[in-house]
């Protein structure tokens, strides 16, 4: 009953062409998301580290007077800062004596002028760290009591 004719088992050349052109493109889309996870797996860490940063600077301040205590404002380093006053407009070059590894943070103290906040007249400090493209703001009240 063999007639001759013989079924033969395998793929073809197209089949073959149409698996590696399929593979090649699931493995590319698994490679692009990985690519993107890899690209911000630091951020995280990086907001932490300028959270943890901002926070300290913030409540440095705020451990200040509210009002020089000597009626002058020539206090020009840190050490000799009395007042939040004294914070106002200061950069990366006023902490000096931070990490090598936060050298490359930005801050940005900012002290706005007295107001009234529920009946008691507060100064808002505002501390702004930033790296790359995560920046944090922390925003602190120094009351008048």
């Amino acid at each position: 009953m063999n007639n001759g004719i013989r079924r033969q088992s395998g793929f073809t050349l197209v089949e073959l062409v149409l698996f590696i052109v399929i593979l090649s493109v699931g493995v590319a889309g698994i490679l692009l998301v990985m690519n993107t996870v890899v690209a911000s797996s630091a951020d995280p860490m990086v907001r932490k580290q300028a959270l943890a940063l901002a926070d300290s600077i913030l409540e440095e301040i705020l451990q200040k007077e509210y009002a020089d205590p000597h009626g002058t404002s020539d206090e020009t380093t840190r050490a000799t800062f009395d007042d939040v006053d004294d914070y106002n407009g200061k950069t990366n070059s006023t902490f000096t004596d931070l990490p090598p590894a936060l050298a490359s943070y930005l801050i940005t103290i900012v002290v706005d002028a007295p107001a009234p906040l529920n009946g008691v007249t507060a100064k808002r400090v505002r501390v702004t760290v930033s790296h790359g493209r995560e920046s944090i703001t922390l925003t602190g009240y120094r009351g008048n009591y």
